[in-house]
């Protein structure tokens, strides 16, 4: 329901500016066409969003992403709902810009609430581009592709099982687009994604071992073969995406 009132009010909009005044818009990201824009290019990267910036006490580093806490490493935000896309950006890293300064979070929970565009930040990471007590302030953010350490991983959910088989994938550079398992015939499936990011195969993958397919939110595809089903518990991938611009 609300991504459809998202899409009228945004088709609204376009009507009454009219296409004079359309043209002269066109550049400003704070148009927010992103929405009519396949999942696939919206998250390659590169667009820069406007929005601004809150913080929240609570965070973990857990929440919707249903990532576990990473109290070592509260550099994290919650997306909005619309930029959140069904967890579509669980995991990916942000760089972000604000009054002070310009720096690198992981998204790893949704703010329902927050307006398209909008990021609430743990407050380490608020404190880093404001003071606090400003409590929200403008910002501009892209998808970036940072250095980071390790293969991908591969969490199974607790209950998984031959007959019912939920996967995550975390410690990923890029954000995920695709997930796809090889089934009993010899054919790649594409699993659905649930909004608190996993994908998930009702009927089950079998009893494994597994061979995966993994694809980013640029088109690259990392391939594992040997994948153990290990409930609640995670299983090191081969490789890690590649770095893009």
């Amino acid at each position: 329901m609300h991504h459809h009132s998202i899409r009228w009010l945004g088709l609204l909009t376009l009507l009454a500016i009219g296409a004079g005044s359309l043209q002269a818009q066109a550049p400003s990201p704070a148009a927010n066409s992103t929405v009519f824009v396949p999942l696939i290019m919206k998250l390659g990267g590169g667009a820069t969003h406007t929005g601004e910036a809150t913080y929240y006490n609570e965070a973990d580093g857990g929440g919707n992403c249903s990532f576990d806490p990473t109290p070592q490493d509260l550099m994290v935000g919650a997306m909005n709902h619309t930029d959140y896309a069904d967890s579509a950006i669980c995991g990916a890293y942000v760089e972000l810009t604000g009054p002070n300064a310009t720096i690198t979070i992981r998204i790893v929970d949704q703010c329902p609430e927050c307006p398209a565009g909008d990021i609430d930040l743990s407050p380490l990471a608020f404190a880093k581009i404001a003071e606090l007590v400003q409590g929200r302030v403008p910002i501009t953010w892209r998808i970036v592709s940072p250095d980071i350490s390790g293969p991908i991983r591969y969490q199974f959910k607790d209950g998984s099982s031959q007959w019912w088989t939920a996967v995550q994938i975390r410690n990923h550079r890029n954000p995920i687009a695709k997930f796809e398992y090889l089934d009993k015939n010899g054919q790649f499936k594409d699993v659905p994604r649930a909004s608190y990011n996993y994908f998930v195969e009702s009927s089950g993958m079998g009893p494994g071992p597994y061979t995966f397919r993994v694809t980013d939110s640029y088109g690259n595809v990392l391939t594992d073969s040997g994948i153990a089903l290990k409930v609640n518990g995670e299983v090191a991938g081969g490789a890690q995406f590649p770095k893009m611009p």
